[in-house]
């Protein structure tokens, strides 16, 4: 399971085998046995979420805004 990168405790990863076929890119988001998903494009969005509260999610979701460009490269750089 390959980390992008550690914020504030939390882990921003992906799984290395994500289906088949493969999903779009997206990113995992785990601390404390909560977690989510986020879809990167059209525009990030929320997949799932499991037990971050409302407050939390806006938080993450806006720093994988910020890092989006970094997530897509770890991306595709893992799967290419």
């Amino acid at each position: 399971m390959p980390v992008v990168f550690r914020w504030k405790g939390y882990r921003f990863h992906f799984f290395s085998n994500e289906g088949d076929p493969r999903e779009p890119a997206h990113i995992h988001v785990t601390k404390d046995g909560a977690d989510a998903k986020f879809w990167l494009q059209p525009e990030v969005n929320v997949a799932y979420n499991r037990g971050f509260n409302a407050r939390t999610l806006s938080l993450l979701s806006g720093v994988v805004e910020e890092r989006r460009e970094e997530i897509e490269r770890a991306w595709d750089e893992f799967f290419s």
